[in-house]
């Protein structure tokens, strides 16, 4: 059954979220996330970086449409950008690679959430790979953390990839971790960011999903702790409302949460970089 997510009112019970399969409500909840038991302010302006990526801009459009949020596509190309996603006006130039420090603050200024979904993109970076993955998943990255700090956000959400952390629960050796980390070390250099991010003081909520798949979610979303998936796909679009919804849940802060699609069979073997 595929249905539309009630994002903001989608409540993780995440305190105990191991092996959890949790089937989404489709209706609307009575409490809004704004008065939650932690009393903290709703993170309302949201600035989406790789906002023209596949997971990205299915974050950017559906907060886009949320009227509770005004949001901020973040672009290394506005002009570009524009003409895929339309709405010139909520774009801004956002590049983890070329934009300095003091840039990336700019860019960020007044918002008070930021969803991070940048990523190598594989397909562009055949001959340089592994430098592509360090300067974008991990130096980039760690500096828009860094710029997020300076600039007064309250909660990043990351985007990150099930088994970035496989060679401390042993599974280095396993098909997905090899799959994967052999595009430039992506699963390696994701970790490092990952690890920022938790040192930095910062609220957060790093996102991991299995492989990632373009159709509409066919499945129950199943959310599971972290380092526990080694296989399993995921429709893009529950990816999208599982980063919203970690916007302003409190139970899912400094929290990482694995996630996957229960189609009720065996989970396939993960390639996360599967476009």
């Amino acid at each position: 059954v595929t249905s539309s997510i009630s994002r903001r009112n989608m409540l993780w019970k995440a305190g105990a979220v191991a092996s959890l399969t949790f089937v989404p409500s489709f209706s609307a909840l009575a409490d809004d996330v704004a008065e939650s038991s932690s009393g903290s302010a709703k993170i309302a302006k949201v600035v989406v970086a790789g906002s023209t990526g596949q997971t990205g801009s299915r974050i950017y459009s559906k907060l886009l449409s949320d009227s509770a949020y005004t949001t901020t596509g973040g672009v290394r190309n506005v002009g570009k950008a524009s003409k895929a996603l339309g709405n010139a006006a909520n774009l801004k130039h956002l590049d983890v690679v070329e934009d300095s420090l003091d840039s990336l603050v700019a860019t960020l200024k007044g918002a008070d959430g930021l969803v991070i979904a940048c990523g190598m993109n594989p397909g562009k970076n055949l001959l340089r790979m592994s430098a592509a993955a360090h300067e974008v998943d991990n130096v980039g990255t760690c500096k828009l953390i860094d710029a997020a700090k300076q600039a007064g956000i309250k909660k990043v959400v990351l985007v990150s990839s099930i088994l970035t952390n496989g060679r401390d629960w042993g599974q280095e050796d396993s098909p997905g971790f090899k799959i994967t980390n052999a595009f430039g070390g992506a699963l390696d250099e994701k970790l490092a960011a990952e690890k920022y991010l938790r040192s930095s003081g910062l609220d957060y909520t790093i996102v991991r999903p299995g492989g990632l798949q373009a159709k509409a979610p066919t499945g129950a979303l199943s959310i599971n702790a972290e380092d526990t998936l080694n296989s399993g796909e995921i429709s893009r679009d529950l990816v999208a409302d599982v980063c919203i919804a970690s916007l302003n849940d409190p139970s899912v802060t400094n929290k990482v949460l694995e996630i996957i699609e229960d189609e009720g069979t065996p989970p396939k073997v993960f390639n996360g970089l599967k476009m």
